[in-house]
């Protein structure tokens, strides 16, 4: 490092070093205000993240904050003066696929920072997915708050807790999912990741509700298929057993939109599988077709009628024996 360089790191450091413990609390109270998309559904309600057809009802019930205090809530029953005005959303960008997001990021007084994934088929992967999370959020709190990761005062970041929503057939499934056990035979001596799983045990509260919906949804889906019948089956017996009553009277366009959304996505992706899988087979059929072209040559038979028995290009098949011939 050339002496101008050390220079300007020395500058950088002491101007963060310098700056007083308030203007870094101010900093930190405003943080995620920057991360939190606003919009505007009606005069009466508001929601903190903008739904894009990639989200999920996991993200669009709990991006508004009436909803995401209730599940704080459920989490930290203890925690009584809490309001919808401590929370603030952490827009998490799902930097692993182009799927729809089932993954929620929230602060509490800019301290506690909550990190939540909802699911339905059981994988301890969401440990290494959550990890990388908490990396980039991590990364980009210390950036909106303008501290200097290279300089010698501590960075302050708000305490994480690791929670997954799992709402398939709960089994003998754990309490905790521990990195150490799941990838490392229970060595714990440098890094170790717990992740509390909530199996919607609550009586009523905003997390079984969501379950709740989440299994009705499915039987709906076992029943109708993937269709319209399906989403207005699952909204109308949720309101009937007071699920969701109240997000899906008020957002009841929404969450059909993202609930059909997702199944053109999964037909898309199937369809995309088919293709691939006839495309295999096309592309095993030439093989063959190459193999056999091959062995009727060092026949000795000639290129046309290789083509006429193959049904393929006379070009084709010339381009196959010349391959052959420059090979040997």
């Amino acid at each position: 490092m050339d002496k101008r360089q050390a220079d300007i790191n020395s500058r950088i450091e002491m101007a963060a070093d310098n700056t007083s413990d308030t203007d870094f609390e101010q900093k930190q109270s405003d943080s995620f205000r920057i991360k939190t998309e606003t919009v505007t559904e009606s005069d009466s309600q508001k929601s903190d993240v903008k739904t894009t057809s990639k989200d999920s009802v996991f993200r669009d019930l709990f991006g508004d904050r009436k909803y995401a205090l209730q599940l704080y809530q459920a989490i930290h029953p203890e925690d009584t003066d809490v309001t919808e005005a401590d929370i603030g959303n952490v827009t998490i960008k799902n930097i692993f696929t182009d799927q729809q997001y089932n993954d929620l990021g929230m602060t509490v007084r800019g301290k506690l920072l909550l990190m939540l994934e909802a699911q339905s088929s059981w994988t301890v992967n969401i440990i290494i997915r959550i990890f990388l999370y908490l990396a980039h959020t991590w990364n980009e709190y210390i950036e909106s708050t303008r501290q200097n990761r290279y300089g010698s005062k501590k960075l302050a970041v708000p305490r994480p807790e690791f929670y997954v929503i799992y709402s398939g057939d709960r089994k003998d499934r754990p309490k905790w999912l521990r990195l150490s056990e799941e990838f490392f035979e229970g060595n714990k001596e440098y890094l170790e990741i717990n992740v509390k799983v909530l199996y919607g045990d609550g009586k009523g509260d905003i997390i079984s509700q969501y379950v709740d919906f989440t299994k009705v949804y499915n039987e709906q889906v076992r029943l109708y298929g993937k269709t319209r019948e399906a989403v207005l089956s699952t909204i109308r017996i949720c309101q009937d057993r007071n699920v969701l009553k109240e997000y899906l009277s008020g957002r009841e366009k929404e969450v059909i939109n993202i609930m059909m959304g997702l199944f053109d996505q999964e037909k898309a992706v199937e369809q995309f599988g088919n293709e691939k899988k006839e495309e295999g087979r096309e592309e095993g059929k030439l093989e063959s077709k190459k193999e056999a072209a091959i062995n009727m040559k060092a026949e000795g038979l000639p290129e046309s009628m290789i083509a006429k028995v193959l049904d393929v290009g006379l070009n084709i098949v010339q381009e196959w024996v010349a391959g052959t011939a420059v090979a040997r």
